[in-house]
């Protein structure tokens, strides 16, 4: 299967938002030319951190940029803009940066903007081991990837943020569901209302320093049993 096609089915798949990322990072190498190394920046707030990575080369190079908080992910991302490094040896724009790269045998790098989410921002990081290696056709193939990427990822962050908001609701429900049951042998027990119920397993709850659910679960086993 061709890399795009393979994003295109990640975009209609239920597949976690790690996997997703991961296997981007790995379509990246194989699909952008001159690429040896990928990555995905993620940056929450004003801050970055590393989602994806293909290899320690690529890892050590983003986190050297999260450290400084400058480089060509991290503008990227902020940015909406892309950037292409040429020759790490002679450029200008990351001082601090730029000669850690050359250091660590990486000589020329691309780095597209990834609009994930309104308040999560990112960015597709390819890195080359040879300079010059990101020319237009390679920064045209990188933003065609990265536009397939993009979907694919948000796809799986909304799908992980549905399923999470659906455990949440089902283990409220499940709770709600306890609780009125614990209510219920209260009321049985004590002859009182539903309202008298509740203020006796809240009193008990404050009392024993217990969660209100676990308290509900004891009151309900200690019948069953």
């Amino acid at each position: 299967m061709k890399p795009l096609e393979r994003l295109a089915e990640l975009m209609a798949s239920h597949a976690s938002l790690d996997r997703v990322l991961q296997e981007t990072v790995e379509l990246a190498t194989a699909t952008i030319p001159g690429a040896t190394d990928a990555s995905i920046t993620i940056v929450r707030g004003d801050q970055g951190e590393g989602a994806a990575f293909s290899s320690q080369t690529a890892i050590d190079l983003d986190e050297r940029q999260y450290g400084l908080d400058q480089g060509p992910c991290l503008d990227a991302s902020r940015g909406h803009e892309i950037f292409v490094v040429h020759d790490m040896r002679t450029e200008t724009r990351w001082p601090d940066y730029c000669p850690y790269a050359a250091e660590a045998g990486v000589l020329s790098s691309l780095s597209i903007p990834l609009p994930i989410q309104e308040e999560i921002l990112g960015a597709l990081n390819v890195y080359s081991r040879e300079a010059g290696a990101f020319d237009e056709r390679g920064v045209e193939q990188g933003k065609r990837f990265a536009g397939y990427a993009a979907v694919a990822i948000a796809n799986a962050q909304l799908y992980a943020s549905t399923a999470e908001a659906a455990d949440h609701l089902r283990r409220a429900m499940e709770s709600r569901a306890v609780i009125e049951q614990a209510k219920g042998i209260i009321m049985a027990q004590r002859r009182c209302s539903p309202a008298e119920a509740f203020d006796v397993l809240v009193a008990a709850s404050q009392r024993e320093n217990v969660k209100l659910r676990l308290l509900a679960e004891r009151v309900v086993g200690g019948v069953s049993r």
